[in-house]
């Protein structure tokens, strides 16, 4: 069921969401300017333009996301406020606005790839034809999961919409959709979640986790093989089949952030380098049409895409500050020496785990229970890989399962399916991948 549609928005509204698309893209470029070591900005503009965009771009976000965003800088702001006045803690005021801003700076960066594609305008749609059964569903998935590592949720819309030229979606084309672009949570370099823990834990062993994500993704998948055709009729259902070509974009660019990461400009954080390096390459590919064509582009990507990612940037930037927040009362009231978990290993890990997917089960979204996490632990840098895999895992199974995730409500709001529907028939996926998260956790300390 698409939703229906009105003749848009007025004048005024359209000019201040393009105020707001150039104030976010303005934040960005500033972000790029830091990572020369010669900018002539302050790093705390970022923050300042960020939460600019998001407070010109408030009233369109919908009113669930917005009241949980707004609770949550409320939260934050009170907590500096009782550590301020009730603990007399030092605050860099004029600080308070810069978490998470290289995340949400990572994930405008990403947003460029959406104009590489043909040059007439349009991302193009992943290619291939559908097919049905056990190969159809592994199609989806996988077609899903590999290049949703690039392209994060636009990619379950253009399979999703290739699928509905045949038919309404069904049940389990839904959850092939929800768990393929789920469980790239669990190593891709491009999605916020690893933005988010390289950001809290700087010191983790990427290598490592993506040694032990991976194959946690691959498990993910080899589940639903399993368990779907067990449960629903699949011969009649159809799924994406994949081309070659399709996986060259996506190949391309996680080799070129290795590229820079190893050899180019090693000093730099992966979260740095994609987000300079993604809207280059975007750049790059459209100036084989001319400058004025590159521009056209860019201009229209900052005044439609940039303001339609509200929700998600007000929702990182406010979980931000509630982590400034919690963390800043934390220390202030106990003199920077109680921590949630004395020591912080696979029980206390599988604990932390288990809190951040119950948290999604009640409507919280996983960047939440990870900026809390992060906000009441001291983490020795051998613990931050630990952490890390915690975090990512808990995204993962928590946005797949969680009725009010980023997945599931743009599942509901595209094609009319239910929150509480998928979490439903994702609740067994979800133990599985919980007995399975917790047996990696014990593999990675042993």
């Amino acid at each position: 069921m698409q939703p229906t549609r009105d003749d848009g928005p007025d004048e005024a509204t359209r000019r201040r969401r393009a105020l707001a698309g150039l104030t976010i893209l303005a934040g960005v470029a500033i972000q790029i300017t830091q990572f020369t070591g010669y900018s002539p900005f302050s790093p705390h503009l970022v923050g300042y333009a960020l939460w600019l965009g998001t407070a010109l771009l408030w009233r369109d976000i919908p009113t669930r996301n917005r009241r949980q965003a707004g609770w949550l800088a409320a939260i934050g702001l009170s907590l500096l406020l009782v550590a301020r006045f009730g603990f007399d803690a030092d605050i860099d005021w004029w600080a308070i606005l810069d978490g998470n801003t290289y995340v949400v700076a990572m994930l405008v960066g990403v947003s460029f790839i959406g104009l590489i594609g043909n040059l007439r305008g349009q991302s193009q749609p992943p290619t291939g034809h559908a097919v049905t059964g056990r190969r159809g569903l592994i199609g989806t998935w996988l077609g899903v999961h590999l290049l949703g590592t690039i392209l994060n949720l636009s990619t379950v819309f253009m399979v999703g919409d290739r699928l509905e030229r045949r038919g309404p979606l069904s049940t389990p084309q839904f959850l092939a959709l929800n768990r393929g672009l789920s469980s790239a949570a669990l190593w891709s370099p491009f999605f916020a979640s690893m933005g988010v823990v390289m950001t809290l834990a700087p010191a983790m062993n990427y290598a490592t986790v993506v040694a032990h994500g991976l194959p946690l993704a691959l498990c993910a998948g080899l589940l639903t093989l399993l368990e779907l055709p067990r449960r629903f009729d699949m011969s009649e259902t159809a799924g994406f089949s994949m081309s070659p070509r399709s996986l060259l974009m996506p190949v391309a660019m996680a080799g070129l952030v290795m590229i820079f990461h190893y050899l180019l400009t090693p000093e730099l954080s992966i979260v740095s380098i994609i987000t300079f390096l993604m809207p280059s390459v975007a750049l790059a590919t459209n100036l084989s049409r001319g400058p004025r064509w590159t521009l056209s582009r860019v201009r229209q990507h900052t005044v439609t895409r940039l303001p339609a990612m509200r929700g998600e940037i007000s929702l990182f930037l406010c979980a931000g500050l509630l982590t400034q927040g919690l963390s800043t009362l934390v220390d202030a009231a106990t003199g920077s020496e109680w921590t949630l978990f004395a020591h912080f290993g696979v029980p206390q890990a599988a604990l932390s785990f288990l809190a951040i997917v119950a948290s999604s089960l009640i409507g919280l979204h996983p960047i939440i229970g990870v900026s809390v996490l992060a906000s009441v632990l001291d983490l020795a840098a051998r613990d931050q890989t630990l952490f890390a895999l915690v975090a990512l895992s808990a995204w993962a199974v928590g946005t797949s399962v969680g009725p009010l995730s980023g997945i599931n409500l743009s599942l509901q709001g595209r094609y009319g399916v239910s929150g509480t529907h998928m979490m439903r028939h994702n609740l067994g996926y979800a133990l599985v991948m919980t007995l399975l998260v917790v047996g990696t956790l014990w593999l990675l300390e042993s």
